[in-house]
Parts: structure tokens; C-alpha cells; sequence
């Protein structure tokens, strides 16, 4: 394989996604950054859509992790072809993955264990480009080499895994636990793999003909159609209460919906994240006498990072499974057009 040196790297241009606000991204040509200490550049050789990129892309920001105008994108593999100063253990031609963060490692939260909340997280974008420049701190925290026989497609789903591991884990899903999930898109979807996993029983609420279908090749036993049942929320209620149920939608009334669908003494997980400043109504008396847990899962950790792709490479999730589309990267700005205004594909590969 040939890699470019340093200095010709220096001399060309990077196409690249680059995000100027509100349903606004353009496919540009950068000048490739000067590699600083610890860090390597990393040729894109699979970068993938999802749900959050498309918020951001709908709302034009976000004010955690992108301030426009900044390259697009965060669920990538690839493989490196440069490496900085003082950076050790790695070399050109490694085939990695890379997470869209990485936490400090020493303040309170991080010394909990809940390095997700990280006071100084600090957060990867520019997946959809030709090249990518990985900060030192997440080249030493997040970016984990990938099998030989592991393909980049599949690799590239391991920070939306992640994300889905922390959820299971913060719901202590168990064996044979009764499960509904609100949302079949890809996080929904991720969700009923692992459960269906631990041998759970899953239901899933959802829109999109092709999207419940894959649910339902998951292993779903219950599928509720939002589109041909306006009274969806009550047939979630009908269908018996849950131990546990997943909000993988991110709506004040999904969220609503979740705790009148879950048994006496059961869990909710409200893992969709609404718009800031939502607010949502709820019983209070349901919420004592029921004795019910409410928890929110937000992003993901290192280990559950690493415990992802155990869960990629073991063949336990399978790319053909949620990467249903295939595109340019030229194509990008229409794709995203096209998802906004209501494509239900479930995960789109953007060829770079």
C-alpha cells in the first residue's frame, strides 16, 4: 500500500463535509493541518450517517459538540497514514477506529467512572472527509485498533454501539426482562440486538416499513406501528407493562409514553435526547406508588467503547443490519436534504 509522506500530505487538498449551519453543509477542499504532538491523521475509509448528525444538521449546531462552520461527521474507521511527534504504539498503515471523544481522565466525574459527564470532554468531528486529524488525547483515551478481518464499515458503528452498551448497562438489563423500545432507528435497533442478546423479550414502537422489518429480523416479538395505529401510545400500554422501557426517540410525548408503559417497580430509560429547554408533564403519584426507577443515559465511556467493538468483532451486531444505503460524498449535502424532510433509511455509508 502507498503512503503519502508527510511533506506531500502538506501540499494537497482534503476534500471534506463542512457544516455552516442550519441545513447548510458544503463539500469543500481543506488544506490538511500540520500533525502537533501525540497526534496521527487517518485516512476515512468508512464514515457513516446517524440520527445526532442529523439533529445538528436540522438545528444547525450543537453546543456541546460543534460550532459551525466545522467539518460534519463522527462514526469513522480508517486507517492511518500519518503519525506526529511523541506518538508511540502506532504506525502508518493500522487499521482503527476512533470515538468522537475523549474525557480528561482526572476530574471528579472521570474518577467516578462517569467519564461521560468529563468536565473537560472534549469532541471529534469531520468523519465525512477524506482525512481526519485525531487529537493526541483521543488517539490515547479512544481510538482502538480493529481486526484484520474486521471490515471499516462495520468498525464505524462502534460510538453509536457504545452509546446503546451505556444504556443497557445503566438500565442493568437482565435475562428475560420484559423490554419495549420507543424508535426503530438505528439506536432503537441497537438496542433490541443487544437485548434480544440477553435473551430478553423486546417489543419495539416505531415508523417506517423497512425499519420494523429489520426490528422484527432482530428478534422483536411485538411490533407497533405508529403509522397505522394513531393510538400507538395505548397499544404500548396494552401489550402489558414492561420491566423495562428504552425512549430511543426524543420527544416530550415518547417520553411520557415510556412511563405509563412500564410495570409497578420497573425502569425507564429516557435516552433520546429532547431540544433544550423542553419540559414534559408526569404523575406524580404513578411515579411513587409505582415505586418506578427514571434514568437518562447520555453518551458513552471507554470501556463501553471498547465493549462495542467486542460486540462488532464477536459477530453479535453485523453491519448489514443497520447500513442500508450507500453514498458519495459529493452526495452528502443531498442525503441529508433528503433525511430531514423524512427518508427513513436506517444508516447510509458515505463513500469518501
Amino acid at each position: 500500500m502507498l503512503w503519502l509522506s508527510p511533506e506531500l500530505l502538506q501540499n494537497q487538498r482534503v476534500k471534506a463535509a463542512v457544516l455552516h449551519g442550519r441545513e447548510d453543509l458544503r463539500i469543500e477542499e481543506l488544506a490538511p493541518a500540520r500533525l502537533g504532538p501525540g497526534e496521527v491523521r487517518i485516512k476515512v475509509e468508512a464514515a457513516l450517517t446517524c440520527g445526532t448528525d442529523l439533529k445538528v444538521f436540522k438545528r444547525g449546531y450543537h453546543a456541546k459538540m460543534i460550532v459551525p462552520p466545522a467539518p460534519f461527521g463522527h462514526e469513522l474507521a480508517g486507517t492511518i497514514a500519518e503519525v506526529g511527534p511523541q506518538v508511540s504504539g502506532w504506525k502508518p498503515g493500522d487499521r482503527v477506529v476512533v470515538a468522537n471523544s475523549a474525557p480528561c481522565g482526572i476530574c471528579s466525574f472521570c474518577l467516578r467512572g462517569q467519564e461521560n459527564l468529563c468536565d473537560d470532554l472534549i469532541f471529534l468531528n469531520g468523519a465525512y472527509a477524506e482525512s481526519i486529524v485525531v487529537p493526541a488525547r483521543v488517539v490515547a483515551r479512544n481510538m482502538l485498533q480493529i481486526q484484520d478481518t474486521t471490515g471499516f464499515r462495520s468498525a464505524a458503528l462502534t460510538e453509536p454501539l457504545a452509546c446503546v452498551v451505556k444504556g443497557i448497562e445503566d438500565a442493568r438489563l437482565q435475562t428475560g426482562q420484559k423490554v419495549l423500545v420507543l424508535g426503530a432507528g438505528p439506536i432503537g435497533l441497537m438496542f433490541v440486538a443487544l437485548a434480544r442478546s440477553l435473551d430478553c423479550g423486546v417489543s419495539v414502537a416505531g415508523r417506517g416499513d423497512a425499519r420494523l422489518s429489520r426490528a422484527r429480523k432482530l428478534g422483536a416479538e411485538k411490533i407497533i406501528d405508529a403509522c397505522s395505529e394513531p393510538d400507538w401510545m395505548n397499544a404500548c400500554e396494552n401489550t402489558g407493562r414492561f420491566d423495562v422501557v428504552i425512549e430511543a426517540i426524543g420527544q416530550p410525548a415518547t417520553w411520557e409514553a415510556a412511563v405509563t408503559s412500564v410495570r409497578k417497580g420497573g425502569l425507564v430509560n429516557f435516552f433520546g435526547g429532547c431540544p433544550s429547554g423542553t419540559r414534559i408533564s408526569l404523575d406524580a403519584g404513578l411515579l411513587h406508588y409505582s415505586n418506578l426507577t427514571l434514568l437518562a443515559s447520555f453518551h458513552h465511556t471507554p470501556r463501553t467503547i471498547r465493549r462495542a467493538l467486542g460486540f462488532i468483532e464477536k459477530g453479535v451486531i453485523r453491519v448489514e443490519d443497520f447500513v442500508d444505503g450507500e453514498c458519495l460524498l459529493d452526495e452528502l449535502p443531498a442525503l441529508f436534504k433528503g433525511m430531514a424532510a423524512g427518508n427513513r433509511a436506517v444508516k447510509t455509508s458515505v463513500k469518501v
